[in-house]
């Protein structure tokens, strides 16, 4: 199966629901483009992407780092759909990851290049019909003329200052679909569906830091004052936050004035999705003063029912992490956020032994902006791992051959 301009589509994809897909690109901007039959656009609105986000179809909307897809509403005509990411800065500091989830938020595929590509856009893979379905295959194909050399190739007409020689062609890069079943591809990481569904209420084995309690839960859209349900005891507790669509979000615990104190979240990401500890107040229920556009929903749980790092964990915005461990190194992901000046990232460790509240002498041991891989050195267990993230991360947890001299 030819896809024109020498790009080739092997009849050995995977086959993805005719449904109405979400991915995101983390740390890339999305660009996705409507083929006919020989593999070339029909016309200049068969490209979409930031400066003309819809199709007239309806059947593909593309956003900051993402787009959606609905295959059902793909137009006969078309028969393969090719998704780009390209980057303003001339190439990828970390691997671009494309991620597709169903509906329901259930994982569809992943793929990524296997190496940073040196090169300003990547025609990551393509959607193609066969047997009345639709298929993905990766294509792995980086234009170092960026994204004009890309949508030209497809039989896109770009402005003349944009043109490209004629001779430019893709450079062949190695790719890795990962599909559910597989191994997890390298990096990225995509919020799903909303509301995000509750994770099971575990208890870390041992752990006695904050009080043991019912969680609650509340759910809103807009501004709006919360009243925790007065069986929260005092001391510390974890509070999630998730919300729906683009926008600024913050999260404001209220005084006994009835004040706002410093806030817990302040941050314009996407689909934000976000996690901290707090000290519920003695003598009077926690409130919280909710910004944000959207629907969102509120959590507040014990400590204890924090996320653990024993291998390696996916998240996507700030989060308390809790470590039983022995001394150990910390490999840290960040795979940015273009809507928020590339992203930043800090993280900060305390020991919660024998502590009935919230340290305020917590050790930095990173802070940075923009994509990034490093690794960073852990003590030993029980320890809060304070991660504030603009963005998608990962973190890997790394053995050492001795602690400390």
């Amino acid at each position: 199966m030819m896809c024109g301009m020498g790009h080739t589509v092997k009849n050995t994809g995977y086959w993805v629901p005719s449904v109405a897909l979400r991915a995101r690109i983390p740390g890339a901007e999305p660009a996705v483009l409507l083929l006919d039959g020989s593999g070339r656009v029909r016309g200049d609105a068969d490209l979409v992407f930031e400066e003309q986000s819809s199709h007239p179809s309806g059947a593909v909307l593309t956003g900051p780092s993402g787009f959606e897809l609905d295959l059902n509403g793909v137009e006969s005509e078309v028969e393969r759909i090719v998704v780009a990411g390209w980057s303003r800065h001339g190439g990828f500091g970390i691997p671009p990851v494309l991620d597709v989830v169903a509906p329901d938020g259930s994982p569809v595929l992943s793929y990524a290049p296997v190496e940073a590509p040196d090169v300003p856009a990547v025609a990551f893979g393509v959607f193609y019909r066969e047997a009345g379905g639709w298929k993905f295959d990766g294509l792995a194909e980086g234009y170092g003329s960026g994204l004009a050399g890309l949508v030209t190739a497809y039989g896109v007409e770009v402005a003349e200052d944009e043109r490209v020689p004629a001779l430019a062609r893709p450079v062949r890069l190695t790719g890795v679909v990962k599909v559910p079943g597989g191994a997890p591809a390298p990096g990225g990481y995509l919020p799903g569906c909303f509301p995000p569904p509750e994770r099971p209420y575990e208890l870390v084995d041992g752990w006695e830091f904050g009080p043991v309690f019912e969680p609650f839960t509340a759910e809103g859209h807009g501004h709006q004052v919360v009243t925790v349900d007065a069986s929260v005891p005092p001391g510390p507790v974890l509070v999630e936050m998730a919300h729906e669509g683009e926008g600024y979000v913050s999260v404001h615990p209220l005084s006994k004035w009835n004040r706002d104190e410093e806030f817990l979240f302040a941050n314009a990401l996407p689909d934000f999705r976000g996690c901290k500890i707090l000290e519920a107040p003695e003598g009077r229920p926690l409130r919280l003063r909710i910004v944000a556009p959207g629907r969102w929903v509120l959590r507040v749980k014990p400590v204890a029912a924090a996320r653990r790092i024993e291998t390696v964990l996916h998240g996507y915005g700030p989060e308390p992490i809790l470590y039983t461990g022995p001394v150990a190194d910390l490999q840290v992901d960040f795979y940015g956020s273009l809507e928020i000046d590339g992203g930043y990232i800090s993280a900060y460790t305390y020991r919660v032994e024998g502590r009935t509240t919230v340290p305020k002498d917590d050790d930095l041991l990173m802070t940075a902006n923009g994509k990034l891989r490093r690794s960073i050195p852990l003590q030993a267990g029980p320890l809060v791992l304070r991660y504030y993230a603009a963005g998608p991360w990962t973190l890997t947890l790394l053995d050492v051959d001795k602690g400390p001299s």
